[in-house]
């Protein structure tokens, strides 16, 4: 047995890891890798039996292609590609890149080559889904959400102290990362990516101190929006780069394990659930609870980043559809469809096709390349927290109470855009300092997208020529030059013109 990423044995455990799984595959088969625990790729050698397995949230990707030589796979997709000898472009995932930022479930925008499944494995000649991802909420009279996510916490943290070398946390002002610098007993350095004066960094500095961490400002420059091939590379073809902000800093950070809070907003305070607003001025304030009939479309698109502006030119570049929201309903209803038996009601499910492809994943593979990564998240007592938990809970108000109990004294400092502890009062404050003059809104501690690529002359550089993609938006422009770069790269020659994908002809042959 051979594995990658973070994988942990059960707790209790003392046989090498390897040797453990492969005695336990041995006994109970596939049902060995429900056992395991972290963000991980565990592959499997058994008499005639080779099998490649992901963690439950798929946090790690592997492709894998078929060829005359038999099935080839691996977590660089180029690489896989390579063994091809020639691959037809998927425009519908080329499409689903352009237009949310991601490739969705299995595919990817080549024909030939495939991602492992969600909660799956691949074989020599199959692929298939485990069950270790399914929603199941556990009866509230046997199951404290506050007080087991507190326990939890505490021992995924735990687990993790373990790593080598001198540890570092990226932290931000916010509820996340501090949860792991104050109950991490090891954190030598945190870094904050900003301006050393804006609000945010200071309260993440008098977080660190509190916690006897040093603290070191990430200063961001022209190098936040990274275009460069070898950033892009981390989007693996199936995520847009933008996430990866910390790239253009990694000669800053002096450590050996990096710990973050990456997807604890997705798993514990309900990233990807509608809550309910009203709309008042133009403006939305919060109210309790979530919206009461969601539009399943409406709220992926929207956390993915779907821009309306697409649909002046979708309808000349695909005509089965009338608008690109009309192509993404058709995307997200085809899931809604595949998964059905993982969820149990709509908010479970438009979380689980969040979580199923969830764009921030190269922040993580990037930093799991250039150091030892800690992926604390991706706990599998975490996971299996927020399966049993009901939407409805899964908020930020039940992970303040949770680690309230783990350290009393966590939000001395507070974050500088949420002053009080009622969310409604903090949105109530961000609209008024937005409306009224000579007050300061709150604001993030980065560069305006916008601005610093307009600084930058990003047109000029990227799409020269490309008057008609000019007038998209940035977000959409920068997903364009991610795919152009890393399809290019991949197939090893430059066949494939901005336009080309934006609007992809119907059948679009590359020799890789």
């Amino acid at each position: 047995m051979s594995s990658g990423g973070e994988i942990l044995p059960p707790d209790g455990v003392s046989t090498p890891l390897a040797e453990y799984t492969l005695d336990r595959y041995e006994v109970v088969g596939r049902e060995a890798f429900s056992e395991l625990n972290g963000s991980f790729l565990a592959f499997v050698e058994y008499d005639d039996d080779a099998i490649i397995a992901t963690d439950p949230a798929r946090t790690w990707q592997c492709f894998y292609a078929d060829t005359p030589d038999g099935r080839v796979f691996g977590t660089n997709p180029q690489r896989v590609l390579s063994a091809i000898p020639s691959t037809e472009v998927d425009t519908r995932g080329l499409l689903e890149y352009v237009h949310m930022g991601v490739v969705v479930d299995e595919r990817t925008v080549f024909t030939r080559l495939k991602c492992i499944p969600f909660d799956g494995y691949i074989t020599a000649s199959g692929a298939g889904t485990l069950s270790r991802f399914v929603y199941d909420p556990a009866d509230p009279d046997e199951f404290d959400y506050v007080d087991e996510l507190a326990s939890r916490l505490e021992r995924a943290i735990k687990r993790r102290t373990i790593y080598p070398g001198r540890h570092g946390l990226l932290l931000s002002g916010g509820y996340d990362s501090r949860a792991i610098v104050a109950q991490h007993p090891d954190i030598d350095v945190c870094y904050t990516l900003g301006a050393p004066k804006h609000p945010e960094v200071k309260a993440a500095r008098s977080i660190a101190n509190q916690y006897g961490a040093d603290h070191e400002t990430l200063i961001v420059d022209e190098n936040y929006l990274n275009v460069d091939e070898e950033t892009i590379e981390y989007t693996l073809g199936t995520r847009e780069s933008i996430h990866i902000h910390h790239a253009g800093c990694d000669d800053k950070i002096d450590v050996d394990t990096i710990f973050h809070g990456l997807f604890f907003d997705t798993f514990l305070r309900g990233h990807f659930l509608p809550r309910n607003v009203v709309n008042l001025f133009g403006n939305k304030f919060p109210l309790k609870g979530l919206e009461s009939d969601p539009n399943v479309t409406e709220v992926l698109s929207s956390k993915f980043v779907y821009h309306p502006a697409c649909d002046h030119v979708f309808p000349e570049c695909y005509d089965e559809f009338d608008t690109s929201l009309g192509f993404i309903d058709d995307v997200i209803q085809e899931q809604l469809d595949k998964w059905s038996d993982r969820y149990d009601n709509v908010y479970n499910s438009i979380s689980l096709i969040g979580i199923q492809n969830q764009p921030t994943l190269p922040f993580h593979f990037e930093l799991s390349d250039n150091y030892i990564e800690s992926f604390v998240a991706a706990d599998a007592e975490l996971i299996d927290w927020h399966l049993k938990t009901p939407p409805e809970k899964r908020n930020t108000k039940t992970m303040k109470q949770a680690i309230r109990k783990l350290d009393p004294n966590i939000f001395r400092h507070r974050p500088p855009d949420r002053p009080y502890h009622s969310h409604r009062k903090n949105q109530i404050e961000k609209f008024l300092r937005r409306k009224l003059p000579l007050i300061e809104p709150f604001s993030a501690p980065w560069p305006d997208l916008q601005a610093q690529y307009a600084e930058n002359e990003l047109d000029h550089k990227l799409f020269p020529g490309y008057p008609c993609i000019h007038k998209l938006p940035v977000r959409v422009k920068l997903r364009i030059n991610d795919i152009t770069t890393w399809m290019n790269a991949a197939v090893d020659n430059n066949v494939l013109t901005p336009n080309d994908v934006l609007c992809p002809p119907e059948r679009l042959l590359t020799d890789s």
